[in-house]
């Protein structure tokens, strides 16, 4: 059977997570708007503390300020809509809307790889090459390879978003998801170039995700090999403590997608509600949790916000002891 090349709809329903009562439509959004309120939060919070703070001018800080960056603006892009379909009942997604949205998703989480790579980058460098490394990462080097990240990616995601377009949408227009992306629109595409696109964009999914997460690999392992070898216990743990937060942010973005990964080709399925619930999960928990990571697991940001917080304390209490002896 053959499709014209045109699309019969001109917007999207959203369903959010399906079969989900109203009953339960206020407690959902309020967790969804309290999540979006932890993430834009802790995040602007994280930006504004290495923006102001010039003792975290450095390239180690430039890349956490990039991940930030990623992890607020995807927030940004996911969950008002989602809210608003809870709230407001606002199911419809126009089409250009839901293809804008599918853009800034991917591509958000292909930069967010790439600086999670230049993370396990600065790290391996620091301690394999620590004589090169203030030649390589300058903050220079490090701007403009963030940069590029931003900016090459951006342009390979709108090669993968216009290839969808070019898809005739026939007659079906909801999405089972709480966002727009790629699966769940190609999957309503019709006509014979469907699997077409849906092959080219997984090959670029393997590419965005794979290749970045092998080179993150091997930089660690080679990292745990330096550390190994390191005579004295102190150093040891002062390296660990500098790449730990670093890891562990890594792992929180790549471990439940390799395993929702894993269980699709192994054949383990998930019903529709499971694999939402474990899709916004991995995207958004993240993006909540590293401000708190960055905080309290770096010791740079930590001891600055302790100094602020101590200057803080001192300027406050300075008027009301001057007070208090011109009292007396």
């Amino acid at each position: 059977m053959k499709f014209r090349n045109m699309t019969n709809i001109k917007d999207f329903i959203i369903t959010g997570f399906p079969g989900l009562v109203p009953e339960y439509y206020g407690p959902v959004s309020l967790l969804l708007f309290v999540v979006f309120l932890v993430i834009l939060i802790g995040n602007v919070f994280i930006l504004a503390v290495i923006m102001f703070e010039r003792n975290l001018h450095k390239p180690t800080y430039w890349i956490f300020f990039h991940l930030a960056v990623t992890d607020l603006a995807f927030g940004t892009v996911t969950l008002p809509k989602i809210i608003a379909r809870y709230w407001w009942n606002d199911m419809v997604s126009s089409f250009s809307a839901c293809f804008t949205q599918m853009y800034f998703v991917h591509a958000l989480g292909a930069v967010h790889s790439l600086i999670l790579l230049m993370m396990a980058l600065d790290r391996f460098v620091a301690i394999w090459l620590p004589f090169r490394y203030p030649l390589l990462f300058t903050n220079q080097n490090v701007s403009i390879a963030c940069c590029l990240c931003w900016v090459l990616t951006f342009i390979r995601m709108m090669g993968i978003v216009l290839h969808a377009s070019t898809l005739p949408y026939c007659d079906l227009n909801i999405i089972m998801q709480c966002y727009c992306d790629h699966i769940s629109i190609t999957r309503l595409g019709c006509g014979d170039k469907v699997a077409y696109v849906k092959s080219v964009a997984v090959g670029n999914a393997m590419v965005t995700l794979l290749v970045p997460l092998t080179v993150i690999i091997l930089s660690y392992f080679f990292i745990i090999v330096a550390v190994l070898r390191m005579p004295h216990t102190e150093r040891r743990h002062r390296v660990l403590s500098t790449c730990a937060p670093q890891l562990f942010i890594t792992c929180l973005y790549y471990v439940p997608r390799c395993f929702v990964y894993l269980a699709n080709n192994l054949g383990f399925s998930f019903s529709p509600v499971a694999r939402i619930i474990i899709t916004m999960t991995y995207s958004l928990v993240p993006a909540a949790v590293n401000p708190a990571i960055y905080c309290f697991k770096t010791k740079d940001i930590k001891e600055a916000l302790m100094q602020r917080f101590k200057n803080r304390k001192i300027s406050i209490t300075s008027p009301l002891g001057s007070v208090l002896l011109r009292a007396q």
